[in-house]
């Protein structure tokens, strides 16, 4: 049996090195506890970056993979499939939006959301082709997505990238004003930002944003992909902030470690003809079976409500710390999606010292550690993992 040094070294041989990976190799996972290929195990605290939502193998999860792998896999979308249209319904059902297009992944769904954009302002706004993002925000890994992705780091590589994102300042309605021309087609925000830092904006602000794109006609997407399906306390995000989008992108927790994503339209939004969108693999029956019945357990089961429950729990414990250790300065975000930001840039270190003790966190900004456990999470797993990170910043005092 190959050890772990062995396949990391193959990695470093045959995979394209873009991927700053932590020296450890996961070979098994059962709820929030995953395994190494030394048979060590670890509390998951970052579940896939937000994607396990039910945690590692849910039995729903896995039965409805089981069954339909012996059913039907693959059609295209030529044909008409019941898994598809089933998943179609429930997300309509459970959100404000009349229509959904199911992709292969988050960065696919903000495509469709930019087309569907970009061709609503072609048909109903003469021709404008403009959108708006903020400043830290992500959306995302193909060009466009880039485009869109307000931060230099994610966009100097691949200059000159497509044109028509104008990025303007995050939680400032005056910028997003001063930024909209005749050519703005659109508003697209993140309603907490997920990869920019959990940066979570005023109480008022969406409903600012709202307000101005409905006296100049715009469209508003938000991206849901990390802040949907009850990671947040809410089946969507954008509830807790008393306003409704006109177009919405989904991924990472509606399939709890499936690839899958969509984007969802007002009825109003939907310009797309025949032809003018479209996927080979989006949609399948294999994958929207298994997103189908993670998404009707999260919604029969009360799931948001257990994470709104939960990211409490986190969220007071993590405060406790703060209160305990000088060298944090804040912990923010919505139910289970935190953050701890430090003084200093001693985010990897401490999330390394954490995997030494059997804690995976993730260092999203070098100040800070992102919390984002399977909405399933225990009080007394959040105790384990609360007490595991105490020691660590206790050692560095």
């Amino acid at each position: 049996m190959s050890t772990k040094k062995d396949w990391q070294a193959i990695e470093k041989k045959v995979f394209m090195q873009v991927f700053k990976r932590i020296p450890v190799t996961l070979v098994r996972g059962k709820g929030t506890k995953v395994w190494d290929d030394e048979g060590r195990e670890y509390l998951d605290f970052v579940a896939g970056l937000a994607v396990v939502s039910l945690g590692h193998c849910h039995p729903v999860l896995v039965k409805a993979l089981n069954k339909q792998a012996k059913t039907l896999t693959q059609t295209s979308n030529i044909y008409y499939t019941i898994p598809q249209l089933q998943l179609c319904e429930l997300l309509v059902k459970t959100s404000c939006l009349d229509r959904a297009f199911i992709a292969n992944s988050g960065t696919e769904a903000v495509e469709g959301a930019i087309k569907l954009a970009r061709r609503y302002g072609k048909v109903k706004l003469d021709g404008a082709y403009e959108i708006i993002t903020v400043a830290n925000s992500f959306h995302g890994r193909t060009l466009a997505a880039t485009a869109a992705t307000a931060q230099l780091s994610f966009q100097e590589p691949f200059t000159p990238l497509p044109s028509g994102f104008i990025n303007a300042a995050f939680n400032d309605i005056e910028a997003i004003k001063a930024a909209t021309t005749k050519l703005t087609c659109a508003v697209m925000l993140e309603p907490i930002q997920g990869e920019g830092g959990v940066n979570v904006p005023d109480d008022d602000y969406l409903k600012k944003v709202r307000a101005w794109c409905d006296e100049k006609g715009l469209l508003l997407i938000l991206d849901e992909i990390q802040t949907g399906v009850g990671r947040t306390g809410t089946m969507y995000a954008y509830e807790q902030y008393g306003v409704e989008p006109d177009i919405m992108t989904v991924a990472k927790g509606m399939g709890s470690g499936i690839p899958i994503g969509a984007f969802l339209a007002k009825e109003g939004a939907c310009v797309f003809k025949p032809g003018e969108h479209g996927s080979t693999y989006g949609g399948n029956p294999l994958m929207c079976a298994a997103a189908f019945a993670v998404l009707e357990y999260i919604v029969k089961n009360d799931i948001p409500a257990h994470a709104a429950k939960m990211g409490q729990y986190l969220c007071d414990g993590l405060n406790r710390l703060a209160q305990k250790y000088n060298v944090i300065t804040e912990v923010r975000g919505k139910g289970l999606l935190l953050a701890m930001k430090f003084r200093e840039e001693i985010a990897e270190p401490v999330g390394m010292a954490c995997l030494e003790r059997g804690l995976l966190v993730n260092r999203v900004k070098p100040d800070a550690l992102r919390f984002m456990p399977p909405l399933t999470v225990s009080p007394k797993e959040i105790d384990k993992a609360l007490d595991i990170l105490d020691s660590v910043l206790k050692e560095r005092q």
